[in-house]
């Protein structure tokens, strides 16, 4: 079996700050806000019901990582998304998570079923 190489700290921290970018609850609205279409920040604002200093933020920090693509017409920014992986990424989590709620239940029913008798 091949022995796996050592990761350098630059590559392991890029690849964490990947992640980070997926650990903010806001992004995750704002990312599947964008899914379909590009947004204007007011209309994120508007489907986020916070303030657009803190959409802008999050926007920021996912424009700066290349998750997001900006283009400006008249006064308005309008986002969309750039790297479709960032999709993928969220499904392959939320496909893991439902599996194991399904199973949690599954021992809920069995136990419920088992207490019957």
């Amino acid at each position: 079996m091949k022995q796996a190489q050592p990761v350098s700290q630059e590559v392991v921290q890029q690849v964490a700050e990947y992640f980070s970018i997926l650990s903010e609850p806001m992004r995750l609205r704002l990312l599947n806000l964008l899914r379909d279409d590009e947004k204007c920040v007011q209309e994120l604002v508007e489907a986020t019901q916070t303030s657009q200093a803190n959409v802008s933020k999050h926007l920021k920090v996912m424009l700066q990582a290349g998750i997001l693509s900006r283009r400006s017409e008249g006064t308005s920014a309008y986002y969309k998304v750039e790297d479709e992986l960032i999709f993928e990424l969220c499904n392959l989590v939320c496909d893991r998570l439902a599996t194991r709620i399904e199973q949690q239940a599954r021992h809920f029913r069995d136990f419920s079923l088992a207490s019957k008798e």
